[in-house]
């Protein structure tokens, strides 16, 4: 079994763990923005925490998904990287 089946499958015979999964690559997809984003401008994570004055610490836990930050935490941190945050409807499958 693959990935993609493996999700069909949770999809199917366990909702709540298929929306942890969903919530899970939704964070993972922001936190590879970021991460890829702070490569491409060749930041450290010391150079990036200092433009938005937040510790060091703070952008290594969130880039290693120990933390959830809040959303003012993703707003200034993407504002100092050049990159915004799109809001679309869900698309469910009918």
């Amino acid at each position: 079994m693959n990935w993609n089946e493996y999700v069909d499958h949770v999809k199917t015979t366990d909702p709540e763990a298929y929306t942890l999964l969903d919530e899970a690559k939704a964070e993972a997809t922001i936190i590879s923005a970021m991460i890829e984003q702070r490569n491409a401008l060749g930041l450290s994570q010391r150079e990036l925490a200092a433009m938005c004055e937040i510790p060091q610490s703070s952008v290594a836990r969130i880039e290693s998904c120990k933390t959830t930050p809040k959303l003012d935490t993703i707003l200034k941190i993407f504002k100092q990287l050049g990159l915004s945050i799109t809001v679309s409807p869900v698309r469910t499958a009918k």
